[in-house]
């Protein structure tokens, strides 16, 4: 499913605009200029999550190990969780709440189809 390097993958399931709405909902967009970018915070958050034996900065590398040509930051495992602290868990819940599309109550009128939750 994902393989180290392949961050364009994780993209595809999670495109950058939606990623975007939800650092604008939540007001976590970055005011200046920052090594590790609110956006790129989520994709490391998603991947850790993929990852889950894996430290930050594990993980850092398995997203940047295809991205040879271009210039990354270099960066250590305490500025990935600063990042993170910084980010918080408000974008992350909105973020999952937009791919989850609306929820709908369990016993709201027209929430189920054939005995399922629509």
């Amino acid at each position: 499913m994902f393989a180290p390097g392949h961050l364009g993958e994780l993209t595809q399931i999670v495109p950058f605009e939606m990623v975007d709405a939800a650092l604008t909902e939540t007001g976590a967009v970055q005011q200046r200029l920052r090594k590790i970018p609110a956006r790129v915070v989520v994709y490391l958050l998603l991947a850790a999550a993929l990852f889950e034996d894996c430290g930050y900065l594990a993980v850092w590398r398995k997203l940047t190990a295809a991205l040879e040509a271009i210039p990354v930051a270099k960066v250590t495992g305490t500025a990935l969780w600063d990042a993170r602290t910084r980010l918080g868990v408000r974008p992350m819940r909105a973020l999952f709440d937009l791919l989850r599309g609306p929820a709908t109550a369990i016993r709201t009128v027209g929430a189920r189809f054939k005995g399922l939750l629509k």
